[in-house]
């Protein structure tokens, strides 16, 4: 999925550039000139994957992802980020969070892209979503709650702050240390990003 896909042109045109494109061009990955916001602890390397439900792409990476997750060494911290290209985007991103907040996004991404793409369920509309959760076992008071918070709301704006800092052109996306940005386009596919990853972080602990 493409971020111009979703976005207005007359704003990404006036959005300057804040990667390295000698480096994009050569290895497949871009370096920021500004560093990005990272919420791992001191001695650990972050990586974010930038996603969307609503994101065929995404869906076929995720398991690829889930498997590279389970390897990651301990000083690599690893989190999912929602986009919100535009205000469509943010009933999915709250989907995320609140599960994300009752511990439950890693086990039921799976399933909710496959009810959202495969199965053509509007879980971006609440009066589907929230008999649908119910069905997968969670508490839907407790997940209606979550839906509904501040604190969802709050996580959703963070989002599109991080994947503006990144500049993300399209998921999956994937961010490491604050510093270095690839996506499956740049890359040349999923295999290549997870290479490319491995590789950043690895460059990374050389770096500190």
């Amino acid at each position: 999925m493409k971020r111009r896909e979703f976005a207005q042109l007359a704003l990404l045109g006036a959005v300057p550039s804040v990667f390295s494109f000698a480096a994009q061009a050569n290895s497949g990955y871009a370096t920021l000139k500004q560093p990005a916001s990272v919420l791992a602890p001191k001695g650990q390397i972050e990586v974010v994957q930038f996603f969307s439900y609503g994101c065929s792409h995404c869906k076929n990476f995720d398991p690829v992802f889930e498997a590279w997750r389970k390897t990651a060494a301990k000083d690599v911290s690893v989190r999912l980020v929602h986009v919100g290209f535009n205000k469509n985007f943010e009933p999915l991103q709250r989907i995320y969070y609140a599960l994300e907040s009752l511990g439950q996004a890693q086990a039921l991404n799976g399933k909710v892209f496959k009810a959202f793409q495969d199965e053509k369920k509007r879980l971006d509309q609440p009066e589907v979503l929230f008999p649908w959760v119910a069905e997968q076992g969670v508490d839907r008071a407790k997940f209606e709650a979550a839906y509904q918070s501040f604190s969802v709301a709050t996580q959703v704006r963070q989002a599109i702050q991080l994947q503006d800092q990144y500049q993300v052109e399209g998921t999956p996306a994937m961010g490491i240390a604050g510093r270095y940005y690839t996506d499956g386009s740049m890359a040349g596919g999923f295999e290549r990003m997870i290479q490319i990853t491995n590789q950043l972080i690895e460059q990374e602990r050389k770096r500190t």
